[in-house]
């Protein structure tokens, strides 16, 4: 019997909340017995607090966060799945534009981010526009690998029955790349939110519609650690959630058939 039928699927989710349980504990334990100052390093308890006591206006900049980041991923999704559509079918377009992508990709967000929000008068379109650059070159890339992973064979065995290029796309090529799509998915979810707080970090963006990267800012500048530290634990839990999302997407998309979500059974 393999080691993935013996374990217990609970198993997956009861020990890495025993191990944050425990983190959390050492944590506690070590912020009182050495009596550590709350502005050098708070513990979970009173950080705990802290988010209750500001849970109105972070729930504000958190939802500002989580706008900013799910509208960089549908960005990514649908301009990534399109252009990478495009690389499988063309090879001169590949060559034309997949340069300009891989430079997108390796070009530091830090680095562009200041001449966005030169040329883009509004804060939320140049954050948003931050976001999708980060989040858009692995969903690119894995689009294009899954179309052209598809098995020879079976695409000799569609054009022997004469299937139209649209029966190929929909039972063929799109059922082979789904797999190495959710894989870019689960990457490029995480990287929308570091897109949207590293952006926000650059812009240095005050006021009401802001995200939690300005709250975090403006609890450092204060010396309020605590207060940064739940903001922190809000980025944290959503970039968690994020990926527990995908994870479940993949299970329902992938579970019934492809052997990533099946265990190998």
């Amino acid at each position: 019997m393999s080691r993935a039928r013996q374990e217990a699927p609970w198993l997956r989710w009861v020990v890495p909340a025993v191990v944050a349980v425990a983190a959390l504990v050492a944590w506690e334990a070590v912020v009182r017995i050495y009596q550590l100052p709350q502005y050098l390093l708070p513990g979970p308890l009173l950080v705990g607090k802290t988010l209750w006591a500001n849970f109105g206006s972070l729930m504000g900049s958190w939802w500002y966060t989580v706008k900013i980041t799910f509208g960089a991923l549908g960005l990514a999704i649908v301009g990534g799945v399109l252009l990478g559509g495009l690389f499988a079918v063309s090879r001169w377009v590949e060559l034309s534009l997949f340069p300009f992508a891989v430079v997108l990709q390796v070009t530091p967000i830090v680095a562009i981010a200041p001449l966005i929000l030169i040329f883009i008068d509004s804060t939320t379109a140049a954050l948003l526009l931050c976001a999708w650059i980060v989040a858009f070159f692995p969903i690119l890339a894995n689009t294009v690998v899954g179309l052209r992973s598809a098995d020879a064979r079976l695409r000799d065995l569609f054009r022997l029955y004469r299937a139209t290029r649209w029966q190929t796309l929909v039972h063929l090529l799109v059922p082979s790349a789904l797999p190495y799509f959710m894989a870019g998915l689960r990457v490029a979810a995480g990287l929308s939110l570091i897109g949207a707080v590293v952006a926000e970090f650059t812009a240095g963006a005050a006021g009401r519609e802001t995200g939690l990267a300005s709250r975090i800012l403006e609890a450092s500048f204060r010396t309020e650690m605590p207060k940064m530290f739940a903001a922190l634990v809000l980025v944290s839990l959503t970039g968690i959630a994020l990926y527990g999302l995908m994870l479940l997407l993949s299970h329902w998309l992938l579970g019934r058939w492809h052997d990533s979500e099946r265990g190998g059974d």
